[in-house]
């Protein structure tokens, strides 16, 4: 028997039409991704309802409504802890929910504050500093290549081809362009120029696992060697994917995949983004703790698809993780289809795909 589901959002569409800005619905999602969720979780047998953003949910919940669970994919609209206001929410009026809670929600979209907990448990990140005003920025700042994007946005929101910077002359232009628009601040950290990969990680610690270890590979067309917004938008003409398989580069991104969603804390699924340095030493950059489910163009989701995954199972197995951290003892149901247990998907692999739908 399925359970009833309520599906929570933030609508690119809604918020356009009300009178925000492009930039400032980026990270949203659409119509098209919010009817595929609907449809694709009624298709694995539950009963869904819309809920919307979530000041919808803060009124229905007062009004005692409630769910088997809460399927949260909004973002929220301002302010660094927004990520972390519906899984509050639900935890204020005991409602479950998917992916993480409002402590790691909070951490994670807080670049800063998730690399000095990646750093703190042993693991390998960037040396960086935070920009609030150009006053912050380090004299001794002047020589290796960085990285400015902003402290607290995801979607690739405000990193473009300025974003690489030689010296701290061209810090200071790139800082004084984005601190306007992201007066939160930014993050400036060590630029690593070798490969970068996107790891998929489904379930909870200690059983949680890795779907695939996804490589973002630019060409002549690129903007620039980074996941700037404009290679994100344009990525069919831009941007090349492959999963990596049979190198030690694979199992090293897996392990440290692993290692960092168990320090955060990230639970049901994670995307996990890594760049290696000139010696091919891989290091964390950032963790997505509620990851893109768009079902042709988002990175959890390509990846899935890539390793025999479809988007059926991959929603199927984060409303599994889910429920197993409420009920552990009864929550598997007869409409999760089987699914793999090693670390890594060996399905029906395909070594390179463009993001389209299959």
């Amino acid at each position: 028997m399925g359970l009833s589901i309520g599906l929570c959002y933030d609508s690119k569409e809604e918020y356009r039409a009300a009178g925000y800005s492009a930039l400032e619905v980026a990270e949203f999602d659409d119509e098209g991704v919010i009817a595929g969720l609907e449809d694709t979780l009624s298709r694995l047998g539950h009963r869904v309802e819309r809920v919307g953003r979530g000041r919808s949910l803060a009124s229905r919940l007062v009004a005692g409504e409630r769910w088997d669970l809460v399927f949260n994919v909004a973002e929220g609209l301002r302010g660094r802890a927004r990520e972390a206001q519906v899984p509050s929410l639900c935890e204020l009026f005991e409602q479950p929910y998917t992916f993480s809670d409002p402590v790691t929600c909070g951490l994670t979209l807080d670049k800063s504050l998730a690399k000095r907990i990646v750093r703190d448990a042993g693991l390998p990140t960037p040396g960086f500093i935070v920009v609030r005003s150009l006053n912050d920025i380090d004299s001794r700042i002047n020589g290796n290549p960085m990285f400015v994007k902003p402290l607290a946005e995801g979607s690739s929101k405000g990193v473009g081809a300025y974003s690489i910077v030689a010296n701290r002359k061209q810090l200071t232009k790139t800082c004084a362009k984005l601190l306007p628009d992201f007066p939160a601040g930014l993050l400036v950290e060590e630029f690593l120029p070798g490969r970068e990969v996107t790891v998929g990680v489904l379930g909870n610690s200690p059983r949680a696992r890795v779907v695939a270890v996804l490589e973002v590979l630019w060409t002549e067309r690129s903007e620039v060697d980074a996941y700037t917004q404009l290679n994100k938008d344009e990525y069919l003409d831009r941007m090349q994917y492959r999963l990596v398989e049979g190198e030690p580069l694979a199992d090293q991104a897996a392990q440290l995949a692993l290692a960092v969603t168990e320090a955060l804390d990230c639970r049901d699924a994670a995307r996990v983004d890594m760049r290696c340095d000139a010696g091919g030493r891989l290091s964390f950059i950032e963790v997505n703790p509620l990851p893109g489910l768009h079902p042709v163009r988002s990175d959890l989701p390509i990846m899935a698809r890539m390793a025999g995954l479809s988007y059926d199972e991959l929603l199927a197995e984060i409303v599994t993780a889910a429920r197993e951290r409420y009920e552990p003892e009864t929550c598997v149901p007869s409409w999760l289809p089987t699914m793999p247990s090693q670390t890594t998907t060996t399905r029906r692999r395909r070594t390179s795909s463009p993001r389209s739908a299959s």
